[in-house]
């Protein structure tokens, strides 16, 4: 699809299709799907499981078909968010079978529902273990998941940094290549970049290039082609805090003009930007509407 691979868009198609992570509970079409129209958004992302919980539920056929059918006719991609529970670099067992799990879930749920790519935040290493131990364990878990999309309507894996806190395995854009490396760069993985969390880290976008910097450091360590999302957050905090406290967009520490400039670079061609923004439906609107204020020319 043109816009995981970067290249020519549908006509009528934004460069950047701009959208927001919405609510489901009560039905992924009729509720979901309804929130996003409020927002006016042209893209969307979504739990299909309790993001703070090991539960798999099955989902409503009905309500699949029927989310998957609207976003087809409407030409909104659409993206699974896994639960924040995963962890494939814990030093703990029963976490990491159930993060097989998880992930396994959201995944296959992703593919029902016609998701492009599943989100998946890329861990840390508990226990006080080295990360080139927990990067092992990584690979042992999570390459047989990606070995298992072999379909053409599976959704890529996107790989999301933190902001760095504790002991993250990925938080600066260079830390995607060893998470690449281990999982043999497989053809499903991808990036979700969250503006938030690569400020927080220690990339300072705010400088006359300083978006444009962190985004060819991105290809420069990946390549072109995998960055397939981004999550487009401000931040509560200054730079390198290491906090991950998103705000919305142009009132934080980042600022309107490092947004503006992330929909110039040619990395970011055709890739979708969802909020994660406080202020509930009123401030998602706002900022929907300030997003796409901000990638048309001036």
């Amino acid at each position: 699809m043109s816009q995981q691979s970067g290249s020519v868009l549908p006509p009528g198609r934004s460069r950047n299709p701009v959208g927001g992570h919405v609510p489901v509970a009560g039905g992924l079409h009729s509720v979901g799907l309804s929130y996003a129209r409020e927002l006016k958004a042209e893209t969307v992302q979504v739990f299909v499981a309790n993001p703070r919980g090991w539960a798999t539920p099955t989902g409503n056929p009905r309500q699949d078909e029927e989310f998957r059918a609207a976003c087809a006719e409407d030409s909104i991609p659409a993206y699974v968010h896994a639960p924040y529970l995963i962890n494939f670099g814990s030093h703990t067992e029963a976490t990491v079978e159930k993060s097989v799990e998880s992930l396994r879930h959201s995944l296959r749920r992703g593919r029902e529902i016609g998701a492009l790519g599943v989100v998946v935040h890329t861990g840390s290493a508990t226990g006080g273990r080295p990360r080139e131990v927990a990067l092992k364990q990584v690979r042992a878990h999570l390459l047989p998941l990606l070995d298992e999309l072999t379909d053409d309507d599976d959704p890529f894996l996107l790989l999301e940094s933190t902001a760095g806190q504790g002991a993250s395995l990925c938080s600066r854009t260079w830390d995607f290549g060893p998470y690449f490396e281990a999982l043999d760069a497989h053809p499903k993985l991808g990036v979700c970049l969250d503006t938030c969390h690569v400020f927080a880290a220690g990339h300072d976008l705010t400088g006359p290039n300083g978006m444009h910097q962190t985004l060819d450091l991105l290809v420069d360590t990946v390549g072109e082609g995998r960055l397939k999302l981004i999550h487009a957050n401000d931040s509560k905090d200054v730079v390198g805090a290491h906090k991950d406290r998103h705000e919305n967009v142009g009132a934080g520490h980042i600022g309107e003009d490092p947004f503006r400039a992330l929909m110039t670079h040619p990395a970011t061609a055709g890739v979708p930007l969802v909020i994660e923004t406080p202020g509930g439906k009123e401030g998602h609107a706002a900022d929907v509407a300030r997003l796409k204020r901000l990638r048309s020319p001036l």
